[in-house]
């Protein structure tokens, strides 16, 4: 039921966006030439491990910045280690910032919605070191795929603490219904407009 609530919506997102999503991609490669495309191993669904897709906003050799910003900066070396999350990342192109403070960077993750990696609406996709942050919390998370978008996503994103995402995706767990899916995806509407606590 659920997978194929996800499939309808993916196919028809893309069936609109898509020649949106050729301009963007043209736009991205000449403001920052290389992969348009940005590959992330996240885990999913009974704790497997997948490739997240999404635009590429940062530098590519964002990881050499991150790390020279962080041994230079103590105070964002906090922000990092509390949030995994800086409100000013060095590593963010010029329309790489316009892109994700419209969340346009994951559009791409439609296909991973396609593919069964992730659902339209679930928890936010996690890296392996965030597991020790969710506890005993991580075998709620694994029990349904990551979402495109969801009740953090919706609810202040990076406004919140890192323990307030984690109560939203095990609330989320335990109240999943196509309801609340359905719910979730027209919050996600005036979210992204208005863009809400994203950085």
């Amino acid at each position: 039921m659920w997978r194929m609530f996800d499939v309808m919506v993916a196919a028809m997102i893309l069936l609109i966006v898509f020649p949106f999503l050729i301009v963007l991609t043209l736009v991205l490669y000449a403001s920052d030439p290389g992969p348009v495309l940005f590959r992330h191993r996240r885990l999913g669904h009974r704790g497997r491990y997948f490739q997240c897709l999404k635009f590429r906003t940062m530098k590519v050799d964002g990881d050499e910045i991150l790390g020279d910003h962080l041994n230079r900066n103590p105070e964002a070396l906090r922000e990092w280690n509390a949030t995994q999350k800086l409100r000013c990342d060095p590593r963010v192109t010029a329309v790489g910032a316009i892109v994700r403070k419209l969340s346009l960077d994951e559009f791409p993750q439609l296909f991973n919605v396609l593919a069964g990696d992730m659902s339209i609406v679930g928890p936010r996709p996690i890296v392996e070191m965030e597991v020790q942050r969710y506890g005993d919390n991580f075998e709620q998370y694994c029990l349904v795929r990551p979402g495109l978008t969801g009740v953090w996503q919706t609810s202040g994103r990076s406004d919140t603490s890192y323990e307030k995402r984690v109560d939203m995706d095990v609330s989320y767990v335990d109240r999943k219904s196509l309801v609340l899916d359905a719910w979730l995806l027209c919050k996600t509407v005036p979210a992204v407009l208005l863009a809400r606590g994203s950085y």
